[in-house]
């Protein structure tokens, strides 16, 4: 066993991915949705959680691990912005499965479906992806998490929604899981705005560390829907984030890789967010934002070196919020990706959704 200097936590190596995984100790806590009698007058923030997302075990010192949502939901509870927030269960009414077709082969689906149900450990073989018996069916539910959060924002109950949702969703690849990811939650997220809400553009925005190359493999060739990512390079999953790859075909010029050097910090990344970003949001004018977010850039992730600090979550969020305010509309939801210590999963994603609730700026 190994101690990260950061988080004081014990870690075990495996393959792939990770070259270290941080065990997150922490007690359960169940989160309820709030009833009619306890909702404020009006909300601006929707926050979608369920504990069924507890239910996919990777077992010990894995740092996609439930602990990450229990302690997020903690410390959110015990915070007063847990009060300004709309607390949701993924949707009853949501069938996610023809969405999840939209994107991933039926074949790989089924798949999925019969390993976990069979008990078995692993899907594809590799020690990225460790599975039990509801993994499959928390794994759907996360996308039906997703998709609430579309319609809370698109039937105006919400201006904006930040669903933390697991397991993640940016390296899950159109015929297998890969990177702890097994259905691409942002890139389904997107289609369905799309199909059901009847949007033409759709912007996907990823500051995970790690590239988002599940997601950009799914829209390479759609003009239609705008990939941008932020992220450690080189890391993993490695040649995915080059800023060379722009799209395919008619998707050409609608996928933009911005690569930042480990130890670049909240400056780097503001940075793109205010020219390159800035720039294709305005070409591009989405009609819907989704957000990929990912809190492993921090500062005291073990799994990257960005650097971050929890304050620039915020400063990212109200850069977007800003840029969608120009295009009429604050259509935004946050779908949880990785994030694998306690401030960045706790501190990171609070100073995000703080970003997503505060009052509009007046320009």
């Amino acid at each position: 066993m190994k101690t990260n200097r950061h988080s004081k936590l014990p870690i075990r190596r495996i393959s792939g991915l990770l070259s270290a995984a941080i065990a997150l100790p922490f007690s359960s806590m169940t989160v309820h949705a709030q009833t009619d009698e306890e909702k404020p007058a009006a909300f601006r923030t929707a926050l979608v959680y369920d504990d069924i997302f507890l239910e996919h075990d990777t077992g010990p010192g894995f740092p996609e691990s439930p602990d990450r949502l229990r302690l997020l939901t903690k410390h959110l509870k015990a915070h007063p912005v847990s009060e300004r927030l709309l607390w949701m269960e993924p949707s009853d009414g949501i069938d996610p499965m023809p969405w999840i077709l939209e994107m991933h082969d039926e074949d790989y689906v089924a798949e999925l479906k019969r390993t976990a149900e069979a008990g078995e450990k692993l899907v594809g073989g590799s020690a990225d992806n460790p599975i039990s018996k509801r993994t499959y069916e928390v794994a759907v539910k996360a996308v039906a998490g997703a998709l609430t959060a579309v319609d809370a924002v698109m039937k105006g109950r919400v201006n904006n929604a930040f669903a933390a949702v697991r397991p993640p969703g940016h390296h899950a690849m159109p015929d297998r899981a890969k990177g702890f990811c097994f259905f691409g939650n942002a890139a389904i997220a997107a289609r369905y705005a799309q199909k059901h809400h009847m949007l033409e553009r759709v912007m996907i925005v990823d500051w995970d560390v790690h590239h988002g190359d599940g997601t950009q493999e799914m829209f390479l060739k759609d003009p239609t829907v705008f990939v941008f990512n932020t992220h450690q390079y080189p890391l993993y999953p490695g040649p995915s984030g080059s800023p060379d790859i722009i799209g395919e075909g008619a998707g050409k010029g609608f996928n933009l890789n911005v690569p930042l050097a480990a130890g670049s910090g909240d400056e780097a990344v503001i940075k793109a967010y205010r020219t390159q970003l800035t720039e294709a949001f305005r070409k591009f004018k989405p009609q819907f934002l989704i957000i990929s977010a990912g809190f492993d850039a921090h500062e005291a992730d073990p799994l990257g070196a960005l650097g971050w600090s929890s304050d620039v979550y915020a400063e990212l969020t109200e850069i977007l919020r800003a840029l969608c305010r120009e295009q009429g509309h604050e259509r935004i939801v946050s779908l949880l990706e990785g994030g694998y210590s306690e401030r960045g999963i706790t501190e990171g994603v609070r100073r995000h959704i703080e970003g997503l609730e505060a009052p509009a700026e007046k320009p």
